[in-house]
C-alpha cells in the first residue's frame, strides 16, 4: 500500500489528483481547509469517489496557516496509515492585489498556507521519505513568480510560490541520496470546479483563457496527469524540476 498526503484535496487539482491515484493499492489523506459546510461537503465528497475506486481514505480539515497544522497533518497520516510515501501540496490561493493595496497579514498567509506549511510538512516527513528510492514530493506553484504583465501580476501569492519553488528545489538536493524526488508542476489559467470561480468573473475567465497560445484553460486533470507521472516510478530521474502545465502561457 502507497501513503500519500494531498492538500487542496476537496477541489481544483488536489481532488484530480485524489481520483486519478484513487484505487486498491492507495491510502490517500486528503486535506482541506474546510472552513463552511460546503468546504466540507466536497472533501467529503472526493474520499466517497476515492474509496469507490477502493483506495483507503480518511479526510483532516483544518487551517495550514496555523504553525504546527502540517506536522499535525504528518502524524495523523503516520498513525492512521503507516509511513509516508509521497506528498501532494495543491492547497493555495490566488490574491490579486497589487503591490500597494496587499497588507502584510495577507503576504504572510500566503506564505504560511503555499509554503511554510508545505516546508513543515515535507521536514516532517523527511524520515518517512527518505526510507527508500520511492519517496515522492510534488508541490503545485503557478505561473505566478514567472510572468509579469500589467494587470496580471499577483504579488501576493506569486510572491508565496515562489518561496515554494526554491523550497522544493532545496528538498530535492536533500532527497537525492536516498532516490527520493521533490518536483513543483506550475498550472497556467486552470478550469474551477462548479461553483467556484475563484478570484477572476466568468467574463475575465473567458478572456484569460485566450491569453496562451492554445487559446484555452488547462482541465485540472490534465495538470493532475503531470503530477501522477512525478509520482510514478517511471520518474525516479527527475527531481528539482518545474514543470509549467500552461499551455504556453509563460513562453509569452
Amino acid at each position: 500500500m502507497r501513503v500519500s498526503i494531498i492538500t487542496g484535496g476537496g477541489s481544483g487539482i488536489g481532488a484530480a489528483v485524489a481520483r486519478l491515484l484513487a484505487g486498491p493499492d492507495q491510502c490517500l489523506m486528503l486535506h482541506g481547509q474546510a472552513a463552511e459546510a460546503a468546504g466540507l461537503a466536497r472533501l467529503t465528497a472526493v474520499a466517497g469517489e476515492c474509496r469507490s475506486a477502493g483506495a483507503k481514505v480518511e479526510i483532516r480539515t483544518g487551517d495550514l496557516a496555523r504553525a504546527g497544522a502540517g506536522a499535525e497533518l504528518v502524524d495523523a497520516t503516520r498513525a492512521t496509515f503507516g509511513p509516508i510515501d509521497s506528498i501532494v501540496h495543491a492547497a493555495g490561493f490566488a490574491d490579486r492585489r497589487d503591490f500597494a493595496s496587499l497588507p502584510r497579514e495577507a503576504l504572510e498567509r500566503a506564505f504560511a498556507v503555499m509554503a511554510a506549511a508545505f516546508h513543515e510538512m515535507a521536514a516532517a516527513a523527511l524520515p518517512d521519505l527518505t526510507r527508500n528510492a520511492h519517496g515522492r514530493v510534488v508541490a503545485v506553484s503557478s505561473f505566478g513568480p514567472h510572468r509579469f504583465v500589467p494587470g496580471g501580476t499577483f504579488p501576493g501569492s506569486a510572491a508565496a510560490k515562489a518561496a515554494l519553488e526554491v523550497l522544493v528545489k532545496s528538498l530535492a538536493i536533500e532527497l537525492a541520496a536516498s532516490g527520493a524526488t521533490a518536483n513543483a508542476v506550475t498550472p497556467g489559467y486552470t478550469r474551477k470546479d462548479p461553483g467556484l470561480v475563484g478570484a477572476l468573473d466568468p467574463a475575465t475567465w473567458e478572456r484569460v483563457a485566450k491569453a496562451n497560445p492554445m487559446q484555452r484553460l488547462a482541465t485540472p486533470e490534465e495538470v493532475a496527469a503531470v503530477i501522477s507521472f512525478l509520482l510514478s516510478p517511471e520518474a525516479g530521474h527527475v527531481t528539482g524540476a518545474t514543470l509549467p502545465v500552461d499551455g504556453g502561457l509563460t513562453l509569452m
